[in-house]
């Protein structure tokens, strides 16, 4: 019995660290989006990075994500 749970956690370990890879994977995809996304508006906005406070970040992140959130009206 002693062999099957030796296989057992074996196998487990190997499943764990395919998961952890996908989450990487997953972590790495998102983090590609976040910096097109990001570079995209600072483009299509003709922001200058070097003006660009964490502050101002944070507002422009605000309003932008409050932009997003009007829905239009019917007519």
């Amino acid at each position: 019995m002693i062999g099957g749970i030796v296989v057992y956690k074996s196998n487990l370990e190997k499943q764990e660290a395919k998961l952890k890879a996908l989450n990487q994977k997953i972590k790495d995809e998102k983090n590609k989006i976040e910096q097109r996304l990001g570079k995209q508006i600072i483009s299509q906005a003709n922001l200058d990075y070097a003006n660009l406070s964490n502050d101002q970040i944070k507002l422009l992140a605000k309003q932008f994500s409050e932009f997003l959130k009007v829905e239009p009206v019917d007519h």
